[in-house]
């Protein structure tokens, strides 16, 4: 079974949540802020196929350090994916895509979670009606809730709020957050895929 684990750094220590391919949690526990550490915790529960970290500070060292000890890690921009994301959520996400060319294009990312609308055609009738539900479900409820958190507890202001926000206010709170849900994907599976910063 595959695992994924998601690092969220502080000077002192790093919380490292454990996923399988699934999304389901395995363990999520604090450890020293330092590569060998981190990387002998993950030795624990197998090797991992992919460990995600949000960047900051510490990242770049901790980052090179892991690579150096053989695990394999992505660095996520917190300022572009927002730190509401959390460490489970990015796990899952990384453990659910598995690999980033799954997906020519990452605008199909929000699909491949069930968050676009059903469309029904017949006839001359052409209408959308509420979000499909397909695949993983519970990395679709931690982008949903990630949304949810973005839009109402967040203080920050930044670009993706922005839009969001705006949303809310012509359309309802309830489609903003899964307009918001679904464009998360596509913002982490762009970073997943190239490293670059996607300008939401």
């Amino acid at each position: 079974m595959k695992h994924y684990a998601g690092l969220d750094l502080s000077m002192e220590s790093t919380q490292v949540c454990i996923v399988d391919e699934s999304g389901r949690k395995l363990v999520s526990e604090k450890v020293e802020s330092s590569p060998e550490a981190i990387s002998k915790f993950l030795e624990r529960y197998g090797p991992v196929e992919r460990a995600v970290i949000e960047t900051g500070r510490m990242s770049p060292a901790i980052c090179l350090g892991l690579r150096e000890l053989g695990v394999p890690v992505v660095c996520i921009d917190a300022r572009q994916a927002h730190q509401s994301l959390g460490v489970q959520t990015s796990a899952a996400f990384a453990a659910a895509v598995d690999e980033a060319g799954r997906f020519r294009q990452s605008r199909n990312a929000g699909a491949y979670f069930g968050l676009v609308p059903r469309r029904h055609q017949s006839g001359e009738l052409d209408w959308t009606g509420r979000i499909t539900k397909l695949g993983d479900s519970t990395v679709r409820k931690l982008l949903y809730e990630a949304a949810n958190s973005i839009l109402t507890r967040s203080r920050e202001t930044f670009a993706l709020k922005t839009w969001a926000m705006k949303l809310a206010k012509r359309r309802g709170l309830k489609k903003a957050r899964v307009a918001l849900a679904r464009r998360l994907p596509v913002i982490m599976h762009a970073m997943l895929r190239d490293g670059t910063l996607f300008q939401a």
